[in-house]
């Protein structure tokens, strides 16, 4: 158990939510932010604190960082759980689709980390997950703007871990593959190494193993966690 206090984004359901009550389960006190109702439910079911609003809204941002701190008074974990970007032809997606995606996909793990590494800072620690997908190592066309955009996360993480470790603030990327948030066939399950998809839950220790200082020599990464599909390529 821990004491603990971390910020879960797009956490009313998928991976968010499941990080969320992991996290809660190993006692962290939590701020959660979805744009849906249920993040009230959410945080009513584990005692978190909910903020109702949107990863690409920086107003929305800055009032969650706002109520962490007014609610708890530190910031010790973040979890960057996003959306999903539109999808299309490779090069009959719309700039606004692009600009909307970077907003969703990127500017809201900058801006975030704009907003909480000073505090990390004054505290001496902190650490960062940012669950991007495993198309940003394994590109596919189907998901453009989500494999490309998710690229730059990696890349940016990669630079603020190395920018932030000497001052003991980690960042690392997840990287999924096919979990049960997710609707496939039959024919693509059974194509998967483990012949299943991941469960949400599993995702969710892998994100409070790197939060936790089990994993304090590890910043910079980004982890594929996808049963063995990468491996099939």
């Amino acid at each position: 158990m821990t004491d603990k206090v971390a910020i879960v984004t797009a956490a009313s359901k998928g991976m968010g939510a499941a990080c969320a009550r992991e996290l809660a389960q190993r006692g962290y006190k939590l701020a959660i932010l979805a744009r849906s109702d249920a993040i009230h439910e959410l945080a009513s079911e584990i005692g978190a604190t909910a903020v109702q609003g949107d990863v690409t809204q920086p107003d929305d941002l800055e009032r969650l960082v706002a109520t962490t701190m007014e609610t708890y008074g530190r910031i010790d974990g973040v979890v960057n759980s996003g959306g999903y970007a539109a999808k299309g032809d490779l090069l009959d997606i719309s700039d606004q689709d692009w600009h909307q995606s970077m907003d969703l996909l990127l500017l809201n793990v900058v801006r975030l980390s704009r907003l909480v590494t000073p505090i990390m800072e004054k505290q001496g620690n902190g650490s960062i997950v940012n669950i991007t997908t495993m198309a940003a190592k394994e590109p596919d066309a189907t998901y453009a703007l989500s494999a490309t955009i998710r690229a730059g996360t990696s890349v940016f993480t990669k630079m603020f871990a190395s920018q932030y470790a000497a001052k003991n603030i980690r960042m690392n990327c997840v990287l999924p593959g096919l979990f049960d948030s997710f609707t496939a066939d039959a024919a693509t399950l059974a194509a998967l190494p483990m012949g299943r998809a991941g469960a949400v839950s599993e995702m969710a220790k892998t994100v409070a193993f790197l939060l936790s200082e089990d994993a304090g020599y590890l910043t910079g990464q980004s982890i594929t966690v996808d049963g063995g599909y990468g491996t099939t390529f």
